[in-house]
């Protein structure tokens, strides 16, 4: 069973766009569509490490602002190629507040 752990507003993460929550692990990026649905994953392109947390959200996936990779919200994988993938976690909205699975907070404590 999750336990949830409320991290920050829906309204910290302008709509199609993301912050960041540091932990000891890596960076995990929060991302808004324009529809206020909010994924979580890991902040590091597969393919040079882009941050993409600083790329552009569409529809329900972001580019990779350094070479323009397209990474799915809701996979991670990257689109329109057969490899690459970065890791999604657990995040949901309730009453206009963002939370994260804390079995996924327990193993990245924030630094």
């Amino acid at each position: 069973m999750s336990t949830w752990i409320d991290i920050a507003s829906l309204e910290d993460v302008p709509q199609r766009g993301a912050r960041l929550v540091k932990t000891q692990l890596g960076c995990v990026a929060i991302f808004r569509t324009g529809e206020d649905e909010v994924f979580a994953l890991e902040n590091a392109c597969p393919h040079k490490n882009g941050p993409l947390s600083e790329g552009i959200v569409h529809g329900k996936a972001v580019t990779c602002p350094l070479h323009n990779w397209v990474i799915s919200l809701e996979t991670g994988m990257v689109q329109g190629m057969d490899e690459g993938q970065v890791a999604t976690y657990p995040a949901r909205v309730i009453e206009g507040r963002i939370l994260l699975d804390a079995a996924f907070l327990r193993e990245r404590a924030v630094a």
